[in-house]
């Protein structure tokens, strides 16, 4: 059995009864649910359809997200999520620079890194070497005035931990970032890389090892073994292709808001919706939610 999920984004919602009835009998589904009225909906289906990316795509075109998975065991034990541009709405690196002056240029390498066109630990430290000489606390000014939580964070990670999950925030950036956005949205860890520093400015130079993709796939290993679980109780999110590792890998990994050519490659993508996607990915109802 597979379960299908329709969604739009929480201040847009456009969901309507006679679309989602109309998905429902063109793929011969039953049970439909809603889980927000106008916002969220679900029903089963027999087979996984044979046609499902091109209705995706038609749905794409309308402002709605469409997953398709398996039906058994889509609440997960583990949360791993990515930081930037995931977690939260900005770059902290591309933040850094615009305030070391050199914007523009870092800007460029991260999206060509978070598109899967250069090697990864290679350009953090290409971009890094560019803030070199910034002061120590331009990264708490950042932090204070350039970073914003991207909606829903704060519900996805405390419904899941509500019903005894574990979160944890696995990021290619920076721990002096990772440790508040943590702190803020109740992880129970944070994983990063770290800025080195000298004489109150920074280096130009992270610690070793550098914390890429790879890392992250360890980071889900680790985690679950120390937990007693397996992968397939993960549910992953990130946007770029260092993330690739640990979505391929977990239970149900979704690209959200993602760079295309990651998105490509991810069987769940969200385009539309904002983190309370993850949650009806699970079945929770919107009443279901808890609000910190």
């Amino acid at each position: 059995m597979y379960t299908a999920t329709l969604l739009t984004a929480p201040d847009r919602p456009s969901l309507t009864a006679g679309g989602v009835e109309a998905l429902l009998a063109r793929w011969q589904g039953h049970g439909l649910r809603w889980l927000a009225p106008g916002e969220a909906a679900e029903f089963e289906l027999p087979h996984l359809p044979d046609d499902r990316w091109t209705v995706w795509a038609e749905l794409q075109a309308q402002g709605t997200d469409l997953a398709v998975q398996r039906s058994g065991s889509r609440r997960k034990r583990v949360l791993l999520a990515d930081m930037d541009s995931t977690m939260i709405a900005q770059e902290c690196v591309d933040e850094l620079a615009a305030a070391a002056g050199v914007g523009p240029q870092v800007a460029e390498i991260t999206a060509r890194a978070m598109n899967g066109e250069l090697d990864f630990g290679a350009a953090l430290l290409a971009r890094v070497a560019l803030l070199r000489g910034l002061p120590q606390e331009v990264a708490a000014q950042v932090l204070a005035g350039r970073i914003t939580l991207t909606p829903g964070g704060r519900e996805l990670v405390a419904t899941m931990r509500a019903h005894g999950g574990y979160a944890a925030l696995v990021s290619g950036g920076f721990t002096v970032f990772t440790g508040a956005v943590a702190a803020q949205l109740g992880f129970d860890e944070h994983r990063a890389n770290t800025l080195l520093v000298d004489g109150g400015r920074l280096t130009g130079d992270v610690s070793r090892p550098i914390l890429g993709r790879q890392a992250k796939v360890d980071a889900l290993l680790d985690i679950t073994a120390r937990l007693g679980l397996q992968p397939q109780d993960v549910l992953a999110v990130g946007d770029g292709a260092n993330d690739l590792g640990m979505l391929e890998l977990a239970g149900t990994g979704v690209a959200l808001h993602a760079k295309p050519a990651v998105a490509a490659q991810c069987g769940v993508r969200i385009h539309h919706g904002d983190l309370t996607a993850l949650l009806y990915l699970q079945g929770y109802a919107r009443d279901e939610f808890v609000s910190p």
